[in-house]
């Protein structure tokens, strides 16, 4: 690990502990975008898996055998985002952040980013 990432991940790490969360190991995954319309869900009513309603600047698809439903996530650069929903195309380190309309969505493209899995902070007694 080059020993800019490494500060980086330490920075994280401090900034969340003082928030009240853990942020876990970072994981470098692939990012894309979504928006509820037929070309990218098959659907427009924004109904996730986890049966809550896709906001933007929130939501994010994800594998849940790697990120679980309901998981808040650090995205480097784009902030805290909550997985509640899964897509047939998200599988292992990939996730898909959820954007207001189609034109957002494809203007994000792929891009490779470190996702931290946030925790609540456990107080010692």
């Amino acid at each position: 690990m080059a020993a800019q990432d490494q500060f980086d991940d330490q920075a994280v790490a401090a900034f969340f502990s003082l928030t009240g969360y853990q942020a876990g190991v970072p994981m470098e995954m692939t990012a894309t975008a979504y928006d509820a319309c037929i070309q990218c869900c098959g659907k427009t009513d924004r109904i996730t898996k986890s049966g809550t309603r896709a906001l933007p600047g929130h939501t994010i698809a994800v594998d849940p055998k790697v990120i679980p439903l309901g998981t808040q996530v650090y995205i480097e650069t784009l902030g805290v985002f909550t997985a509640e929903d899964t897509g047939r195309a998200i599988k292992g380190r990939r996730i898909d952040i959820y954007m207001e309309t189609h034109e957002q969505a494809f203007k994000f493209g792929i891009k490779n980013l470190k996702v931290y899995m946030l925790n609540d902070k456990v107080t010692e007694l």
